[in-house]
């Protein structure tokens, strides 16, 4: 049985499909470049389905759910 060639991703509800060692940020890059833009420019961010901040750079993985939120809704959250 051979590997499938790409992984099923979740962007903003959105499935897709991204090769392997495709990155968070090229998931959401395939759904909105200019989404992908506000990310690499800090404006915003990229969570996990928990809301948990996820690196743009972090290798995608097969049934990943990312969602893009306001970097600073993210930072607001952060108590430190």
């Amino acid at each position: 049985m051979t590997e499938p060639t790409q992984l099923r991703v979740f962007v903003n509800g959105k499935a897709l499909f991204v090769p392997h060692g495709a990155t968070a940020l090229d998931a959401v890059r395939q759904l909105d470049p200019a989404l992908a833009d506000a990310i690499a420019a800090g404006e915003r961010a990229v969570t996990d389905s928990r809301g948990l901040p996820v690196p743009p750079s972090s290798a995608a993985t097969g049934g990943a759910v990312y969602r893009v939120v306001s970097a600073r809704a993210l930072r607001d959250q952060d108590p430190s």
